[in-house]
């Protein structure tokens, strides 16, 4: 007995001693525990946990010390060295993690914010900050370290599956709304991963496809808003996308991920990879080389070939400490390592009002005969199955398990305006129907639909109630709902443009309600732009609702009674066909899947599959519409309001190194509005081909009641004026004269300056 006393008394006095040796991680000794950890640990933190073998790894075995389920992966923990794992969950539009757990009666749900688009539209920094702020704090509370969001790639075609999560074809306010967001976000003491960098222009073949475009449009359009947030808001890590650009994979590029990020830009955050494993055609070296610091999912095998590669001089020890010391730095910023214990109770109540209002402010009035805001409208009939089934957001790992979802029915009474019966029963058991079947039918495999849409054979369960509800209705409300998501791309047929169905019942309920003098009202569900042209003018409004979050239907109605006035602007163009885009032409559609994979067996490049050409290059969007003079639907930066504004007293002065900008608004119509100003400029003469007009600066007023004015000053340093010089590998700025457009779109200038640079 006295030696088994002995013997345990000298294991502790041995392990106190190992303890009291070895490293303990803090902010202050990261090269120390660089030095103090084994080759197999490092490769370890290198590669992520992986979906189900997130463990401890170290003196302890099995699960890993805090997880979250539906949290998108993790980084290793090594107790011994007081590394603690970290947690990073999906969701640009609100976290997404399983609101039901195993063994738990309790839920967990987040909330529903409106999509990238919507938030951008409101071209409201402040008003974005604050959505990340809850965004932020719902990441926090629930025990997550990061929030893999947000989306900053560039809307290059309306047919990208994925534009509902990205903010704008602009760069400029793309750089300034995301910089809000990981402000917003990052403020509650959890990081993002801003993505997918770079250029990820389409979701078809995304995981090999290569972005061939030139150095120009990549630093002009693809980079600058990524650049604009890295500067101002410095995120703590970067995710590197999937495709290839000019024939390197982003996850591999030394000239993106070190030369620009880090070298350029002064990003000191760590860079992960998108959800992508072992790449057989990229050696992990030279992932790890190029600046790729963070594996992700991570699988076990890379961890030997980490070490592999170390062993036989591929990979050098000096950039696998590089990357380790990068995500310990990270690591010591986290919740989890500072023992945050998540209250599993944020306010969902306080965010479910933020996300009202946001999204109130993102939608766009795209038409208005007179008619709204409504007034002397009681009843109205409510077609479309959006209407019954609204989208609150897309699908995918953008998409957030909300506790409700408020539709336009719910929405309208509410606001105590009641709806036609027979339609309501006949749509609302439907989609009853529909989503059971939706279900029962659904590919398990198929995860990203798990909030698809049920497709309803409108036309003959309405056409017959037509004439029937039309006595009792004061107006009808027709919503046009457009799902989209991950790892898919758009159909011009039947998503971009309505199907015949679709088109078929608006014309009826369009002549059956005009006929009667009665008003046709198009609500448009969907984080994408659609084809509004042909029928547009069958109806007296239309309004854009996008995909607002949760809240949807109560800030649908909240605009269409005049609860708020609508103050979004469009962030992209819609044009009047899919093909006036010139990007089109170089973008997957109608794919021949028996003839891809025949070329594929091949091993042929496929246009717009394995590569795609940027034949447009610096002319993305409106930057080509309105240079070349060619008509759109509706132009970069319009939307309606209920009231009017007029513009005076334009400036633009030279100060230092920055141009100060200066407006007054002042409200001029009857009800209380906020006005976007967009400033445009156009260069001299001259040197670089340059489009006719670049949004340079915006503003957006605070609400002014009639009458009232206001000055909004804006700062423009002089760099943003240039333009990147493929020759020389400078940036430069063309000297002369520069007139800058105050305007509320880019075909509707108001106020015009001018300012010479020398």
């Amino acid at each position: 007995m006295k030696k088994t006393f002995t013997l345990i008394a000298l294991l502790a006095i041995s392990f106190a001693a190992f303890a009291q040796t070895t490293q303990q991680l803090r902010a202050d000794n990261i090269s120390e525990v660089v030095e103090a950890m084994t080759l197999q640990e490092k490769a370890r933190l290198i590669v992520g946990c992986g979906y189900d073998s997130l463990i401890v790894v170290g003196k302890q075995t099995g699960r890993q010390i805090k997880y979250v389920p539906g949290a998108a992966g993790a980084t290793a923990a090594f107790p011994h060295l007081g590394i603690t794992n970290t947690l990073v969950a999906d969701g640009p539009a609100g976290l997404h993690i399983d609101s039901h757990r195993k063994g738990e009666s309790r839920t967990y749900y987040a909330t529903g914010f409106p999509v990238g688009t919507c938030l951008a539209c409101t071209w409201n920094t402040e008003l974005v900050r604050t959505v990340g702020e809850a965004i932020g704090n719902e990441t926090l509370e629930y025990g997550c370290d990061v929030l893999l969001g947000p989306g900053m790639n560039i809307h290059r075609n309306p047919l990208c599956g994925r534009n509902f999560e990205y903010y704008s074809e602009d760069p400029l306010i793309t750089g300034e709304i995301g910089t809000a967001m990981v402000l917003g976000i990052q403020s509650q003491g959890v990081g993002v991963s801003a993505k997918h960098f770079a250029v990820n222009s389409q979701e078809t073949d995304r995981e090999r496809v290569d972005e061939q475009v030139s150095e120009r449009a990549l630093r002009e359009i693809y980079l600058r808003g990524f650049e604009r947030m890295v500067r101002q808001s410095k995120p703590w890590t970067i995710m590197a996308a999937y495709n290839r650009v000019n024939g390197t994979y982003a996850q591999s590029s030394y000239h993106l991920l070190t030369d620009i990020l880090r070298n350029e830009w002064g990003f000191d955050g760590i860079v992960m990879t998108d959800w992508i494993g072992v790449r057989a055609d990229l050696a992990i070296e030279d992932a790890i080389h190029a600046g790729d610091d963070l594996m992700m999912p991570g699988v076990p095998a890379q961890v030997e070939n980490i070490i592999k590669a170390i062993e036989e001089g591929r990979l050098s020890i000096d950039d696998v400490n590089t990357s380790v010391r990068r995500l310990l730095e990270y690591i010591v910023k986290t919740p989890n390592f500072k023992g945050h214990k998540g209250s599993n109770n944020p306010d969902l109540k306080a965010h479910a009002a933020i996300t009202r209002q946001s999204a109130t402010e993102g939608m766009v009035l795209l038409k208005n005969t007179g008619i709204l805001p409504l007034q002397s409208v009681d009843t109205v009939a409510l077609f479309g199955v959006c209407s019954y089934d609204f989208l609150s957001g897309g699908v995918g790992s953008g998409c957030v398990e909300v506790p409700y979802v408020i539709d336009m029915l719910t929405g309208l009474k509410n606001h105590n305006i009641s709806t036609t019966t027979q339609l309501t029963d006949i749509y609302t058991n439907y989609v009853k129907y529909a989503k059971l079947k939706l279900q029962a039918d659904k590919n398990p495999m198929m995860w990203f639909l798990d909030q698809g849409q049920p497709k309803v054979d409108e036309i003959d369960i309405t056409t017959r109630c037509i004439n029937h509800e039309l006595p009792s209705a004061d107006a009808a409300i027709f919503t046009i709902g457009r799902q989209a998501g991950e790892g898919m791309d758009r159909t011009v047929e039947n998503e971009f443009n309505l199907s015949t169905q679709e088109q078929g019942l608006l014309f009826r309920v369009s002549d059956a309600f005009h006929a009667a003098g009665k008003p046709v009202i198009v609500i448009i569900n969907s984080g994408s732009v659609i084809e509004t042209a042909s029928w547009r003018d069958r109806v007296d409004a239309i309004l854009v609702a996008w995909q607002p979050g949760e809240e949807g239907g109560n800030s649908v109605v909240d605009v269409l009674t005049g609860d708020a006035n609508p103050s979004g602007r469009l962030t992209m163009t819609w044009p009047v066909s899919v093909y006036d885009h010139p990007s089109t032409l170089n973008f997957p559609q109608d794919i021949d899947m028996y003839s891809y994979k025949r070329l594929e067996s091949r091993n042929r490049p496929i246009k717009n599959m394995t590569y795609t050409r940027h034949e447009e290059d610096i002319y993305v969007g409106y930057r080509y519409f309105n240079t070349y003079n060619k008509q759109v639907a509706y132009p970069f930066g319009f939307g309606l309001s209920y009231t009017s504004f007029a513009y005076s007293k334009p400036t633009a002065k030279l100060k230092g190194e920055n141009i100060e900008l200066n407006i007054t608004v002042e409200n001029t119509g009857d009800n209380a509005g906020k006005e976007v100003v967009q400033v445009y400029a156009n260069a001299p003469k001259g040197g670089l081909d340059k489009p006719a007009k670049e949004l340079r600066a915006f503003a957006k007023t605070r609400t002014l009641n009639k009458g009232e004015k206001q000055t909004l000053t804006m700062t423009l340093p002089v760099t943003d004026l240039a333009s990147y010089n493929e020759q020389t590998g400078k940036w430069e700025v063309a000297k002369g004269e520069y007139t800058f457009f105050f305007s509320a779109n880019v075909e509707d200038t108001r106020a015009t300056a001018q300012m010479n640079i020398k």
